[in-house]
């Protein structure tokens, strides 16, 4: 006996029934106003709202907010209005929903969830859309039943669901829904799709849909063997850094070069997409450059969210908020408490501070430095000796006295302090950046 759409929902929703909270995604059209109302007339779940982005892109769209309260005042769920700025770009249907994913993770606690309602002709839309576009594996593998989201979880429950199977449950409960009038426009992508292309497809093969959402199934099964695959070969890679006061995301370069050239690209491809963007086929040469260059090149692969740098035998990842540092000198008039450098950290004294006017400049070239037990030693000598990598240079903040560089903190431990009895402590701005 075929499983009623409820028993299919609640199956798929099983490992997240002890969650503190569900939240439904109601955009007031059909697959969301079906979602909406099997949950709202099921027992024993944890406590439902609903959340209405409204994305101000079109003048019909100032009535939706009012109609999805009604729907929900009729069946007693608290609803929540979220208004986004969707920002300009190349593609708007990516910009609305960036910001309307934002929105669902500044909804959601620590461990709720948000479900939404894309079904599986969406899947077989997105497949197709993906594919048409030369995506790789992952991209092929298409929506993922869910994902982390913020401090929670996104969840697509209906994903095995055919929209048929929704518009018949909707016609059976006379239930009524909104009709975007932007989904009947073929200029946007996955429009022309739904209206132009699947049709055609399913006369000459009418399970189309249903056989293009179960590859993208086998897809999402690849894509967890590739994942497998990429963190064991991340272990050997993940070696603890020679800078460990420096919190940025590395890797040790020899074990990825041990590897072969479509196992390395797999592995970056894990390791990179947590934190950026990732680049499409054509611009992997760089990461070869990169991997090739001589020892002492210090070379970078710039991508859409920052950069990954190499210095030796290590490759490091900067986000794009990482060059965000101002080098103006800094006056620091009361060296009992820290000071904060702009977009760099702050510095404080260990032990008793030194007397004097102090400030805080950056490199400009040809400083020299007192090292106890061995005289007066260039600065940049110094650096190269100890390794720092290249990008660190121009961010290490320089304490003066007057016109005397009095100590440089990042060299603080290689050798005695000074006669003074104190240290100079960098905590430089750490690297937080998120999903991209």
């Amino acid at each position: 006996m075929k499983p009623s759409l409820t028993a299919k929902l609640l199956q798929v929703l099983s490992p997240w029934r002890n969650a503190p909270a569900w939240h439904i995604a109601f955009s007031g059209g059909l697959d969301s106003t079906v979602l909406l109302h099997l949950l709202a007339n099921t027992e024993h779940l944890p406590p439902l709202s609903a959340i209405h982005v409204h994305h101000g892109l079109q003048a019909a769209a100032d009535a939706w907010p009012s109609h999805c309260q009604l729907v929900c005042d009729s069946l007693g769920m608290p609803l929540r209005v979220m208004r986004v700025q969707v920002q300009p770009g190349a593609s708007l249907e990516r910009a609305a929903r960036e910001a309307r994913y934002q929105a669902f993770a500044e909804a959601a606690g620590a461990g709720e969830v948000v479900l939404t309602g894309q079904h599986r002709d969406d899947q077989a839309e997105t497949l197709l859309f993906r594919l048409l576009r030369g995506a790789g594996v992952r991209g092929l593998a298409g929506m993922p039943l869910h994902r982390p989201l913020a401090g929670g979880h996104l969840v697509r429950p209906l994903l095995d669901v055919s929209r048929a199977e929704l518009e018949a449950y909707a016609h059976a409960y006379q239930l009524k829904w909104i009709e975007d009038p932007s989904n009947a426009d073929p200029g946007f992508a996955r429009n022309y799709l739904r209206h132009r292309v699947f049709p055609i497809l399913a006369e000459r093969w009418p399970q189309a849909v249903s056989s293009l959402a179960r590859t993208a199934g086998h897809l999402s099964e690849a894509q967890g063997l590739l994942d497998e695959l990429a963190h064991m070969d991340l272990q050997g890679a993940d070696q603890p850094s020679p800078f460990p006061w420096l919190e940025l995301p590395s890797l040790a370069l020899a074990p990825l070069r041990e590897l072969s050239d479509a196992r390395q690209r797999n592995a970056l491809r894990h390791w990179l997409t947590p934190l950026t963007r990732l680049p499409d086929s054509d611009h992997w040469a760089g990461w070869c450059s990169l991997r090739d260059a001589k020892a002492d090149a210090q070379p970078l692969w710039r991508l859409a969210d920052g950069e990954l740098h190499r210095c030796g035998e290590r490759i490091w990842w900067l986000p794009a908020t990482w060059s965000e540092c101002s080098h103006a000198t800094v006056s620091w008039l009361d060296p009992q408490n820290p000071l904060e450098l702009p977009g760099n950290g702050r510095l404080e004294f260990i032990g008793k501070t030194p007397e004097g006017p102090l400030a805080v400049r950056y490199r400009q070239g040809g400083e020299t430095l007192e090292v106890p037990g061995r005289g007066r030693r260039d600065l940049k000598r110094l650096l190269n000796e100890w390794g720092m990598p290249g990008f660190m240079r121009g961010r290490l903040p320089l304490l003066y006295q007057g016109e005397q560089l009095l100590a440089v903190p990042a060299l603080a431990g290689l050798w005695p302090g000074p006669v003074g009895g104190w240290q100079l402590h960098w905590m430089p701005q750490r690297c937080d950046q998120g999903l991209s």
